[in-house]
């Protein structure tokens, strides 16, 4: 989609009401349920983050999504596809400061380019523990790109149009802490699965966009 035409209809988001479970349950892990439950006093208590659903012209005009590839570590989110964003940090005014911060760190993406035009629903994430705060940005040039080595493997640059097609919402076997393989809703998006708290964020954003493109 031409960017400019993008930029004309994506702004009525603004108005509509937010999706929320309904939206998340559908890229939800079967497992998800449970663990949310048994975890529901921990969440009162859990970090915050802020993260960034930037979409931007590429060089043609088309309408892009930035999604990271985050590095291989001792940790939940090792080797995942996520947005740009990270855990709020006290000198941040509010989350929403925080999502744009972390993505000038993480792709750098300056925070004068970054508009934003909503907030999505807020999503827990068990196995961290985090809440985290998603947010729809739109940056109207082109942004060069630069990724923060020590926590991003790599840029991905998702075309709006695939992200909208039905053909690659698909169901994959992913590992789990117990060693056993279970089956999940994901996005197959530039040939990276994106599955779990970032499939269930993208959800929503999907159906937000496609009450008004």
């Amino acid at each position: 989609m031409v960017f400019n035409s993008f930029l004309e209809s994506v702004v009525k988001i603004k108005h509509l009401e937010l999706f929320g479970e309904q939206s998340h349950a559908k890229m939800s892990p079967p497992y998800r349920l449970d663990l949310a439950k048994k975890m529901k006093e921990k969440a009162k208590s859990a970090r915050r983050a802020g993260v960034m659903a930037l979409f931007y012209p590429n060089l043609t005009g088309e309408t892009y999504l930035v999604l990271i590839l985050r590095k291989t570590y001792k940790g939940v989110h090792s080797a995942q596809v996520g947005f740009p964003g990270g855990k709020y940090e006290d000198e941040d005014n509010d989350l929403m400061i925080t999502a744009i911060r972390e993505t000038e760190e993480e792709v750098g993406v300056p925070e004068a380019m970054v508009n934003v035009i909503k907030p999505l629903s807020p999503l827990y994430i068990p196995p961290s523990n985090f809440m985290v705060h998603p947010f729809i940005g739109i940056s109207e040039a082109t942004p060069t790109f630069i990724k923060q080595d020590e926590e991003v493997e790599a840029i991905i640059e998702v075309k709006l149009l695939d992200f909208l097609d039905e053909v690659n919402c698909i169901t994959t076997k992913v590992p789990t802490s117990y060693n056993v393989e279970v089956e999940v809703p994901a996005f197959r998006l530039n040939g990276h699965i994106v599955w779990g708290a970032t499939a269930m964020m993208l959800s929503e954003l999907k159906d937000l966009l496609k009450q008004v493109l």
